[in-house]
Parts: C-alpha cells; structure tokens; sequence
C-alpha cells in the first residue's frame, strides 16, 4: 500500500503477468460509504502517446474519491515502468490494445464490469475497449481523443517532433519512461505521420458503441478540432451521448481543470 495524504484515495501497485515481460497498474480504492458496498464497475484509464501512470499524476486519485469507484490506470507495454517493446508500433495499435492487453488486465485484476475512460489515443482504445466488450462496459468515457488523423493533428505532431529536438525535451521524458524514452517518442511520431496510417479512422468502431458515452474535448486543442468529439457522439449507438466541449481548454483538460472535468464525470456517472 503507498502512503498517501489526509483525503486521498489509498492506492495499491500491482504488476500484470505479459508475454513479453510485465505490465505495471495502479488501484485506488476509496473508502465505501457507510453501510454500502463500492460500485462494481471501476474506471480504467488508458493514457495518451507519451503518457504513463504517474503522468495522471493526482487525477485519478481526485476522481476514485469524487465518483465513490475503484480507479485502475496502467502503463502501456513500452511505457512508463512496463517492460520494454520493441519494434514499430503495428498500425492496428489502437484496436490491439483492447484486445490484448487491455483484456489482460482485466482479467489479471478479476475485473467484470467496468467504465473505459482515456484521453488522446487512449480515448481511442478506450472506445474500442468499449465496443470490444460491449456486455461489460457500463460507459465509456473520452477526454481530447481523437477520431482520424486530421491535418491539425499531424501538424500538431510535426510541431512537438521538432521541439524533441533539444535532447533536454528527450531527457524530461526519460523521468518517466527510462531509457524506453526515444522509442515512446518516435512510436507517437513516426506511427501517427506514417503516409500507412492515414485511413485509420474509428467510424467502423464507433456504431459498435452502446453504453452512455461522456465526450470531453478542448475548444482549443492543438491535436484535435471539435470535429473529433462530434464524431464520437454522432457514429456511436449510445442512446445516451453528452458531448462537454470546454472553451478554455487544450488537450488537456483534465491537467488544466481537472476539478471541472471530475464535475462532469461524476454528474454524468450519476446519470445527472
């Protein structure tokens, strides 16, 4: 158990048996309300490109205690304390990860139903990750994910490749991935501006989608235009959509106000 501060959600650190080494998760677990048992289903967090689980920093712990549910976030096979991957990322990454290796954490963690919850391209698992085991996901929740590789994406892109430039860029990522550092960088950049990748698209997945579906997006996200999160909401099945666009917001919200975002989480959790 780590220790933790007065008002915080008490958190476990448990490793995931991979076939290619291990993955690292963390559980934070809230105090249950008297006389009630916890939600069954916990949110599971799927971090963007360059992200990791102490990249949530305090966030999913703020949510585990808002929402009154276990919150499970882990790093991704080459991220953050995960064993390294090597190899270019294979170009259906995004639908793999549900398959795979998000599979495997549930199951390594005995979870049934649960809330699929990502920001950037882990919004974008977490929507195949709700399509995927759509008698499972109770909701699906996507913070600046993105739906194609749209033009301001990839100039997005084009524009933090040139700032990893300055070796010191390099050297601040390497604080959480180690020396996997320059291949979670180029795996983000040379996969998503690869000329192979343009057509990936989650409009085959998106109708697949059935549980509600929280969909939060910056106004003035630098990887992403509004015409991402109209999208989401528009293809998908949900008969219960709330599309947040958040006017003072980039990509991300959930670092940049994160007390307005846990609003809209739990409010929509609440059925609010």
């Amino acid at each position: 158990m780590s220790d933790q501060p007065p008002g915080t959600a008490p958190c476990t650190e448990v490793w995931i048996a991979h076939p290619e080494g291990r993955l690292f998760s963390r559980v934070w677990t809230p105090d249950p309300p008297t006389g009630r048992p916890l939600p069954d289903a916990p949110i599971i967090m799927l971090h963007d490109s360059l992200g990791s689980v102490e990249l949530w920093r305090d966030f999913p712990a703020a949510l585990s205690l808002a929402t009154g549910r276990r919150v499970v976030a882990y790093d991704r096979l080459g991220f953050g304390l995960s064993s390294p991957r090597h190899g270019p990322l294979p170009l259906d990454f995004i639908a793999a990860e549900a398959r795979h290796d998000f599979a495997l954490v549930r199951q390594q963690l005995g979870i049934g139903p649960f809330i699929a919850f990502g920001h950037s391209v882990g919004g974008g698992m977490a929507v195949n990750c709700a399509a995927e085991f759509a008698d499972d996901c109770e909701a699906l929740i996507t913070i600046a994910a993105q739906a194609f590789p749209e033009d301001r994406t990839l100039d997005g892109i084009r524009v933090a490749k040139a700032q990893f430039k300055d070796v010191r860029q390099v050297e601040r990522l390497g604080k959480y991935h180690g020396d996997k550092a320059r291949w979670v960088l180029d795996a983000w950049t040379e996969t998503w501006l690869s000329p192979a990748f343009a057509t990936w698209s989650l409009a085959p997945v998106l109708p697949r989608v059935s549980c509600p579906l929280l969909v939060i997006h910056g106004l003035h996200d630098e990887y992403g235009s509004t015409r991402h999160p109209e999208l989401i909401g528009q293809l998908s099945r949900s008969r219960r959509v709330q599309v947040e666009i958040m006017e003072d917001s980039r990509h991300m919200p959930h670092r940049e106000h994160p007390e307005a975002v846990i609003e809209r989480v739990k409010g929509f959790l609440e059925g609010g």
